[in-house]
């Protein structure tokens, strides 16, 4: 039996960003029950030349977002990277998810071979729907989920793989 496009990404881009949604929430409870503030994670980093905690949510759901639409051509909404707060890039979070589950199947599945040229760095990148999903969406986001996930355990929330692998 054969995994159609839609089951291997949407599903896993779903699954990912409501990964994402509870580390989130975890880093809430963590704040609230150290008394600080919960927005002081966005500014967070790991490294002083890699992108805040706030940039890897952001782009964590557009790198699902922009699968969708390289794939399907349909139009959805753009987020203007603009969240100031744990509850903003939640919402951010729940609006990708709701984009995600409103795909229609029929407009992912098929499209294995279809190509889809884009530009990276300012260099136009082709690949076929299949390597796109396989080699560049699905890798983006679980890197910049897994990046987030870094950024809120080396700031003391208590996390652990299972919290990751959504259990």
């Amino acid at each position: 039996m054969s995994i159609s496009m839609y089951q291997a990404s949407i599903p896993v881009f779903v699954r990912m960003l409501t990964t994402l949604s509870k580390l989130l929430t975890k880093a809430q409870a963590h704040a609230e029950a150290k008394k600080f503030d919960p927005n002081n994670f966005l500014a967070m980093r790991l490294a002083p030349d890699m992108l805040p905690f706030s940039k890897q949510v952001q782009i964590a759901c557009d790198a699902a977002k922009l699968f969708c639409v390289r794939v399907t051509g349909l139009e959805v909404p753009k987020f203007d990277d603009d969240e100031a707060s744990i509850a903003e890039l939640q919402d951010r979070i729940n609006k990708t998810v709701g984009i995600l589950k409103n795909m229609p199947r029929d407009a992912i599945d098929g499209t294995e071979e279809k190509p889809i040229t884009f530009k990276v760095g300012g260099q136009d990148v082709t690949f076929s729907a299949q390597d796109l999903l396989f080699n560049f969406a699905t890798p983006n986001v679980y890197f910049h989920v897994t990046t987030a996930y870094d950024i809120l355990r080396h700031g003391g929330v208590e996390l652990g793989k299972k919290d990751f692998l959504g259990m």
